[in-house]
């Protein structure tokens, strides 16, 4: 039997090299910092999740950001919390996410 350190180990590695890049920025540090939180129900759904797509994943959890439901009624809760998570560290990144455009350099 798979201890809990040994699961959470695995569940973060498969988080982090996912095959889609934007994928891997959003759940490897939701991985690093939540999975060990998670309530064991909700740790059974995420590790069932990584065995979605991650384009339909990468869509679901964008739609979220639109406030618009997309994926499996079961996932719903889950990808909530994914898309909370990483749509907030991005909010606070205002240097790096942002679309207005800065001068680079001085007139």
């Amino acid at each position: 039997m798979e201890s809990q350190e040994n699961r959470l180990k695995r569940l973060r590695m498969r988080s982090w090299r996912r095959g889609m890049k934007e994928m891997d920025l959003i759940l490897g540090p939701f991985a690093d910092s939540q999975l060990a939180n998670l309530p064991p129900e909700m740790l059974e759904r995420y590790e069932a999740m990584l065995n979605e797509n991650d384009q339909d994943l990468y869509r679901w959890i964008v739609a979220r950001l639109k406030g618009e439901p997309a994926g499996p009624e079961t996932l719903s809760e889950l990808l909530d919390v994914i898309s909370a998570n990483a749509f907030g560290r991005f909010a606070e990144d205002t240097e790096h996410f942002t679309n207005k455009p800065r001068k680079t350099q001085a007139d």
